[in-house]
Parts: structure tokens; C-alpha cells; sequence
């Protein structure tokens, strides 16, 4: 799944024969999961229309204020606009709005909101070849540049006028790909791997019943997800589990027992530079594990168990520059057996969650959270959601990383 999944994109639109290109633009940021408003100055509805914007995007097209002629037309707020975009981006961008956006003219809705905005903007310039290549177009264009503009340069070709040379406005298809590589390459997880162990598992009493816990997968997955906006490769080791990913990039490795989980986590650990265990392992595991469903009888059912491998102790032994991260799930004493198990386990954070608080635990959609450091340094959460925790757990490690 694209980096752009999820994204808010606000696309400006302006008065160039390349805003026919902006309709196939629309399709693959949709196409890319990517959320979509458009803004378009007056003119370029001469060049495409409204309508086919509206219908690609699923929005309705911006272009003005306010219509006059319309009493219950609302007011468009180039600030809303501009706060709502996680990105913008302005394609085409002609000579005359790149003046504008150098020199801070407002005089329609697409420079209102650029004026207002607040994420990074691209835009991509198409013009032919002589107005491309004149000082004061290249002097706009590194004037929008060291104001923190993203310049997508044009591409040579033929142009609307039968020239042929530079001016030509990037291919939609060039346009994604750039972007998602520019916003690959300043997150701060880039080029690092990122382990992740999530869900519960089962222990087979026979080929029918097992021992479990109540673990839904959902903070692990939640983390994963995370990890993956952040940047980097993830690896997700998952325990049965209902939940599923939303990034096709994330490598899911599925296993059922506390002995699989702990194979597969010692075959990802060594290449990993963060570990983070979420998952609900089972402490116990029946000794011998029947071949055939055990019929039931009036009399008690006694089963025989030992001990699950540590898998986080065994990883905490072994680490070498790994950032390592284990959960504690407590009912009592919480502080105390937390601090405990971050020292054991040779953890550099430990995340503390307690059954005494409502909204934390099995099953949920939120949790609330404590998190230790190896120096015994206590940040508390309030009660939030699992995908905000995930974002306040690698917060944490990012600080701890300097990156």
C-alpha cells in the first residue's frame, strides 16, 4: 500500500492546457488510498471540468468563495481547506499563479488556501518553452523553493505550442511516484526494521480445545501499522487473531503457539534494530498434547504443564543494538512488577497496562499507558485509542533514538 494511504490531499488546480492531466492525477492519489479536495482557480474550469473532478475525488470542487447567485451556498473556508491537507499540491502550476504564490497576491480561493496552508506543497510547473526558460519564472521558481516549497520539475517534450523542450508538466503517474518518494525519504523510521510480535497464542490440549488468553491482536497490529507510517520495514509476527493489516507492506508472519512464535521471532530478531512484544504468549503449555479429541468423562480432567519459553527474556539476552520493548499487563502492584520485568528482560522500554483501569486490557479499541525506561524515567497517558498509543509508544522510542 502507498505511503500516501490515508492522506489528506488538496490538489490546486490552474489555467494550463495540463489540467486535462489533473482528472488521471485525481484517480491514482484515490487509487493510492489517499483522501482528495480540489481547488481550481476560476479559468481552469475552461481547460476541465468541475464536475469531472467532483466525480473522481468524491468531493465537491472548490473554486470560489461563495456563489453569489446562490442563497444557501456556504461559505469555503480557504482555512479549513488549508488546515485539513496533510499535503498540497498545485498542479499545473502556470507562470502567473507561480508569480503569485512568489509575491503573496491573493486574489482567488486556490491562493487564499495557499496562503493558509500548513503541510508541505508541491507544485509541478507547466508552461512552454520560452516562459519556462525566462529569469523571472526561474527566479519564482527558487523563490517558492526557499520558502519550503517542493519543486516537481517538468519533463521535456512537445509542447501545446509545437515546441519541443522543457515546460511540459510532469506525468501523473511521475507526479505520485515523487511524492511518495519525498515523503519516504524524511520519515524517520527510513531504512530501519521494525519486529513486532502481536496476538495471543494457543496451546493445544487435542486436536480440538486449546489454552488461550483473551489477547486480540489489536495494540500490535496497531503498532505495526504505525511503524510502517513512520517509514519503516515491518516484520509483524501474529498470533491467531481476527485482525487484519491495512499495508500490504507489512511482511505478516502467522503462528499459533508459544513454540512458533518463539521460532519465528529468533529468526527475524538478529536483523532487526527495533523489537517491540506486544503479543499475550502463554506462560504454560500442556506437556503432552492428545492425538485424537478427548471425550469427556464425569470425572475431573487433570492436565499436566510446563512452562512456555521466555521468548522475551531470550531476546533480551542475546540483543545487541536492538531497541527492545515489552509490554506488562498487570493486576496488582503494577509499578513494582513492571520496573522488575524491564530489568530481567534487559528491556529499553517497558509499556505498563493495568486491568484495574477502564478502557485498558483484552479487546479494547483504547488503552492507557505508562511507559519506563531503563532509567526508570515514568511517562503516563490518559486513556486513548490504540492507534494514538502506537503513536505515543514510538514517540517515545523515536526521542530515545534521536531520529
Amino acid at each position: 500500500m502507498s505511503v500516501l494511504s490515508g492522506k489528506n490531499v488538496l490538489l490546486g488546480v490552474t489555467a494550463g492546457i495540463a489540467a486535462y492531466k489533473t482528472a488521471f492525477l485525481v484517480r491514482l492519489f484515490i487509487k493510492a488510498g489517499a483522501h482528495v479536495q480540489v481547488v481550481m482557480t476560476p479559468a481552469s474550469k475552461d481547460f476541465v471540468t468541475p464536475l469531472t473532478l467532483s466525480t473522481l475525488s468524491k468531493n465537491p470542487v472548490h473554486s470560489k468563495f461563495y456563489d453569489k447567485e446562490d442563497e444557501n451556498e456556504q461559505w469555503n473556508s480557504h482555512v479549513d481547506l488549508g488546515l485539513w491537507a496533510d499535503l498540497m499540491i498545485i498542479a499545473p502550476a502556470t507562470a502567473n499563479t507561480m508569480a503569485k504564490m512568489a509575491d503573496g497576491t491573493c486574489d482567488n480561493l486556490l491562493m487564499a488556501t495557499y496562503l493558509s496552508a500548513k503541510s508541505k506543497i508541491y507544485f509541478a510547473p507547466a508552461m512552454d518553452l520560452d516562459m519556462y526558460k525566462h529569469a523571472t519564472t526561474n527566479q519564482n521558481i527558487k523563490k517558492l523553493q526557499s520558502f519550503g516549497n517542493v519543486f516537481i520539475p517538468p519533463a521535456s517534450g512537445e509542447l501545446a505550442s509545437g515546441l519541443i523542450g522543457e515546460g511540459r508538466m510532469a506525468e501523473p503517474e511521475e507526479i505520485i511516484s515523487f511524492i511518495e518518494n519525498d515523503i519516504l525519504s524524511n520519515l524517520p523510521l527510513k531504512g530501519k526494521k521494525v519486529l513486532i510480535t502481536a496476538g495471543p497464542t494457543y496451546e493445544a490440549i487435542d486436536p480440538v480445545r486449546f489454552i488461550g488468553n483473551h489477547s486480540s491482536g489489536k495494540m500490535g497490529f496497531a503498532l505495526a501499522e504505525q511503524a510502517v507510517q513512520l517509514g519503516a520495514e515491518v516484520i509483524l509476527i501474529a498470533g491467531p487473531s481476527n485482525e487484519k493489516i491495512n499495508n500490504s507492506t507489512i511482511k505478516r508472519v502467522d503462528v499459533v503457539s508459544a513454540e512458533e512464535m518463539y521460532i519465528a521471532t529468533h529468526q527475524f530478531f538478529k536483523t532487526a534494530d527495533i523489537a517491540i512484544f506486544a503479543a499475550a504468549v502463554a506462560d504454560y503449555t500442556p506437556v503432552t498434547t492428545a492425538t485424537q479429541k478427548m471425550k469427556k468423562k464425569d470425572t475431573s480432567l487433570n492436565i499436566e504443564l510446563k512452562p512456555t519459553k521466555d521468548i522475551l527474556a531470550s531476546v533480551g539476552q542475546i540483543k545487541e543494538d536492538q531497541f527492545l520493548v515489552g509490554f506488562a499487563l498487570e493486576t496488582n502492584n503494577e509499578l513494582e512488577n513492571a520496573k522488575d520485568k524491564l530489568k530481567r528482560k534487559n528491556l529499553d522500554l517497558i509499556v505498563l497496562n493495568s486491568l484495574q483501569d477502564k478502557g485498558a486490557g483484552f479487546k479494547t479499541n483504547t488503552n492507557k499507558i505508562t511507559l519506563i525506561d531503563k532509567n526508570e524515567n515514568i511517562t503516563t497517558f490518559e486513556l486513548k485509542s490504540k492507534v494514538e498509543v502506537a503513536q505515543d509508544i514510538f514517540n517515545e522510542i523515536k526521542t530515545k533514538l534521536n531520529v
